[in-house]
């Protein structure tokens, strides 16, 4: 589920995950990849996106999704895969190292997590930023983001049977199944 800053991905992929029968509402994990944080607009976020989701859902906050896919049962609801590599960046200090330090690291986290979803036996909904549409950013970090987050979105959607594209609330199918 690829869609802009509050394009209503997520509230999209929740509805997927339980509307086309994929679940029942109490099977239902959701995989929040967004760090805590004391940014009141980010907590407002996070609280919003609670509100929404049935009180039967379990939740896992993990920024290493291969473990928390290995530790699933049923179907899962993976918001997302921006603030996933935000944390995997992070943790490499990339921000003002040369790549050769640290690509081959986040190349390999990438590769990991197309092989878990590849290999994942329940149904994932994974919900990610598209910051291709627009400007390239005007600095160093935005553009090793924006770059990286580009190319996870292209494996991630080769890794996955169906990938959507939601602009303005509204669904468009990128890529289905037989497709």
């Amino acid at each position: 589920m690829l869609g802009g800053i509050r394009s209503g991905k997520s509230a999209v992929a929740e509805r997927l995950v339980t509307g086309a029968s994929l679940a029942s509402e109490s099977s239902v994990t959701y995989v929040a990849t967004g760090p805590r944080s004391d940014d009141a607009d980010w907590a407002d976020r996070i609280a919003a996106h609670r509100a929404r989701r049935p009180p039967t859902w379990h939740t896992v906050e993990s920024t290493d999704l291969p473990a928390a896919f290995a530790e699933l049962t049923g179907p899962a609801v993976v918001d997302g895969l921006g603030t996933w590599l935000n944390a995997q960046l992070d943790e490499l200090r990339v921000w003002e190292s040369p790549r050769a330090t640290w690509e081959p690291a986040i190349d390999a986290r990438v590769t990991a997590l197309t092989g878990s979803i590849r290999s994942h036996p329940h149904d994932l909904v994974l919900v990610s930023d598209e910051v291709g549409l627009t400007l390239v950013p005007d600095n160093r970090a935005g553009r090793l983001f924006a770059d990286w987050l580009g190319l996870t979105n292209q494996r991630v959607a080769d890794a996955c049977d169906t990938v959507h594209l939601v602009i303005a609330g509204q669904v468009l199918t990128v890529k289905s199944p037989g497709a």
